[in-house]
């Protein structure tokens, strides 16, 4: 138990949660860092703390200046907690069909919000080139620029992959992560690989993302979309050049629905959409290994921030998605005739 002076102090020191019903299953221990224990209620809530120490440590950033960032919502979050609690203001530019649940937290926490409609990165009013626009615009404004500031990664690389490697006393075998920006996968990854080479890196990708067919083809091609915010992209960043992946596969919305039910019915874990791709993941990976393994992925954010996605019937059913689970049996046989679906990297 702590005693911090301010709100971002509490950022970090996550609880290792044991996902049981699907550990049972297939025969490994699947875990969960409980990324939504942070304040701001997401995984984001750390790369937000390392940007803004980061930069007024370089002296670039200082009492009083508007920080300003492009996000889907966690980073904005995070940044509103962090910001109020350094003395800075925050404007976050974010796409006006994120989930309302987001939206309404940064404002919640004192921040100025710039909604955008979503368009293609080419697009000038993209909500990335909105928020370097304003913050090359206005001399009291510093741009976050979470995709390329490798702080993201590096806040991985201090704090989350030495707290999974005291946590599993340095016997985690396998670490799962979905990809944004990449800063979670490039700083855990980077910092557990030079503890031991062995350990395996999966990144999961959901459609209408091109990681899974950059690291495949070299290129970035996507098909689809998914319900999932913030994650996948269609452009290499630095973030996730210090990615040291082994190993990726790309899983549809179908096993989000069928994974966040089954755990949720099974353990009373509530699982976002990005956190549930995460699990699937793991869950695909640990049928592809011999039993025994130690498996760590992350619940990314708050389950409550997917009500209006993830858990709303009418918002399945629009995106042609079935409301009922697959059958795990099902889902089983399924992933373990999808050898041929993994892009082994390395």
């Amino acid at each position: 138990m702590r005693v911090v002076d301010n709100l971002a102090a509490q950022i970090g020191q996550t609880d290792l949660l044991k996902i049981k019903s699907l550990s049972e299953l297939c025969g490994s221990d699947i875990y969960v860092k409980c990324e939504h224990q942070n304040p701001g209620g997401s995984i984001k809530d750390r790369a937000a703390l390392q940007l803004i120490t980061d930069a007024m440590e370089r002296g670039e950033l200082k009492k009083g200046m508007t920080v300003v960032e492009g996000t889907a919502g966690n980073t904005g979050i995070g940044l509103a907690i962090v910001t109020k609690a350094l003395g800075l203001n925050l404007l976050v530019v974010m796409p006006n069909d994120q989930t309302p649940e987001k939206t309404r937290m940064i404002e919640l926490h004192g921040a100025k919000l710039k909604t955008v409609n979503p368009v293609p990165f080419k697009d000038e009013n993209h909500f990335y080139h909105t928020a370097r626009r304003l913050g090359e615009e206005n001399a009291d404004y510093w741009w976050a620029n979470q995709f390329e500031n490798t702080s993201n990664m590096r806040a991985h690389y201090l704090h989350t992959g030495p707290e999974i490697w005291e946590q599993t006393q340095g016997k985690v075998d396998m670490l799962v992560s979905v990809s944004g920006t990449g800063g979670t996968i490039g700083g855990n990854s980077k910092y557990l690989k030079e503890k031991n080479p062995d350990i395996e890196v999966w990144l999961a990708d959901p459609d209408g993302s091109g990681s899974y067919e950059f690291l495949r083809t070299g290129e970035y091609k996507s098909n689809g979309g998914s319900m999932t915010e913030g994650i996948g992209i269609m452009r290499l960043v630095e973030n996730f050049r210090q990615a040291q992946i082994d190993h990726a596969i790309n899983l549809p919305d179908q096993d989000i629905v069928t994974i966040s039910r089954y755990v949720r019915d099974q353990d009373g874990i509530l699982l976002g959409s990005s956190s549930a791709l995460n699990v699937a993941a793991a869950f695909f990976a640990a049928l592809h290994r011999p039993k025994g393994k130690t498996i760590v992925t992350f619940a990314c954010d708050l389950g409550e921030r997917s009500t209006s996605k993830l858990y709303n019937k009418e918002y399945l059913a629009g995106r042609g998605l079935s409301v009922e689970p697959e059958p795990m049996e099902n889902l089983i046989k399924r992933y373990q005739g999808m050898s041929d679906r993994i892009v082994n990297v390395n």
